[in-house]
């Protein structure tokens, strides 16, 4: 790594980072003392008080991701200590899969690190200028190895984020061993995986425990939207008559026919754009005991706020509009600029607009290997409502 520097900030960003969050805006550095790209910086405020250690980047709007709050002699052996701390913590909150998420970034204390792990297979995606230094990359590697003994290491390379981070261009693929490719069990149910093709790292771990308090209500015919690669419609098959699943990915629904096969389940794929469909369904009069919608995410930022209000409106008032008496919707939403509140707010809005009363049966986040801290609120991002008409 490179040589510790110092980073001034602002009293706004001091009392951030003493209330418990780990951020500091460019806007609120007031000098820097030789921090470069990636660099381990000493933080102090315009006293000179000393606030921690962090790893600062030179082109994020985040310049400052703390780290410790103590100073930190020898980065290498504390990142160590902390991909032990995060697979341990596993040990206590996983159960029934092959499947979840070892290292989520600040969840752990680890800024700019994601690494899932499907069966024998870990894949590793890294965010960050300090992350992304070949000492760190190796530490990373070695410890990952050490810990768990995977088969094969892959990477995911996210092009937009390394190139707002002005890292090197890099191509996804093994770094560690072979092959890429794998099935792994969750919750009983099995899914095939390939660390170099889909969205984020793979499957959507985050709903794993959803999966499972979802498929306790279904029945009855059943819709899944925006399925991706079965998640939602293979939990709930079993218990159901019918399941549909819809996605606009065909690449997806492949992956998703091939998992229902591994399970020797029939669910019935409808390659089609989500809103369209809805439409033509609830304006034909179609009915369903069940539905699910699990959409990607509609606010990538504070501006684009208030249409993605509008998207989740109508998704779920197309929705319910097909919902049976009786029946269960269980509805998604991983935009963290919609908060838990605006999201029950425009569910019960859609439900009021075709004069349905919602009754809320659970008020869900994200599986607890996707881990929330307190003092920082974008940890919480997943919100996964069950509710009945």
């Amino acid at each position: 790594m490179p040589s510790r520097d110092r980073v001034t900030v602002s009293s706004r960003a001091a009392k951030r980072l003493r209330d418990g969050h780990v951020w500091v805006y460019r806007s609120d550095i007031v000098s820097t003392d030789g921090a470069g790209p990636g660099s381990v910086v000493s933080v102090s405020d315009e006293r000179g008080r000393f606030l921690g250690t962090a790893l600062y980047s030179s082109a994020s709007q985040i310049a400052v991701r703390m780290f410790s709050t103590q100073r930190v002699n020898d980065f290498c052996a504390l990142l160590r200590e902390r991909i032990q701390q995060a697979i341990a913590y596993r040990e206590h909150v996983v159960h029934n899969t092959e499947a979840y998420r070892v290292i989520f970034s600040e969840g752990d204390f680890l800024p700019g690190l994601i690494v899932d792990r499907y069966n024998d297979v870990l894949s590793m995606q890294i965010l960050t200028q300090a992350m992304d230094d070949e000492s760190v990359r190796e530490t990373i590697i070695s410890e990952l190895t050490e810990s768990m003994g995977p088969v094969s290491i892959a990477e995911r390379v996210d092009s937009r984020v390394r190139e707002l981070e002005q890292l090197a261009p890099r191509s996804a693929g093994l770094i560690k061993g072979e092959p890429a490719s794998t099935v792994f069990t969750m919750n009983r149910i099995r899914f095939h995986y390939d660390a170099i093709a889909g969205q984020k790292t793979g499957a959507f771990l985050d709903q794993r425990e959803n999966y499972v308090a979802a498929a306790e209500y279904a029945h009855g015919e059943a819709l899944d939207v925006f399925c991706y690669q079965g998640g939602f419609a293979l939990h709930i098959a079993e218990h159901c008559s019918r399941v549909t699943g819809v996605d606009s990915s065909r690449p997806a629904l492949e992956v998703a026919d091939r998992n229902a096969a591994l399970n020797g389940r029939e669910i019935e794929w409808i390659e089609a754009n989500a809103f369209d469909l809805l439409r033509d369904y609830a304006d034909a009069g179609r009915q369903y005991d069940f539905i699910v919608l699990d959409p990607p995410a509609f606010a990538k930022s504070k501006a684009s706020l208030d249409t993605a209000l509008r998207g989740y409106k109508e998704l779920n008032l197309r929705a319910l509009k097909m919902l049976r008496p009786g029946g269960i919707l269980v509805t998604c939403s991983c935009s963290y600029h919609v908060s838990s509140p605006d999201f029950l707010q425009v569910v019960a809005e859609a439900a009021r607009d075709i004069h349905r009363n919602l009754r809320l049966l659970e008020n869900r986040t994200q599986s607890r290997d996707h881990p929330i801290l307190l003092g920082i609120p974008e940890t919480a991002y997943l919100k996964c409502v069950i509710a009945t008409a």
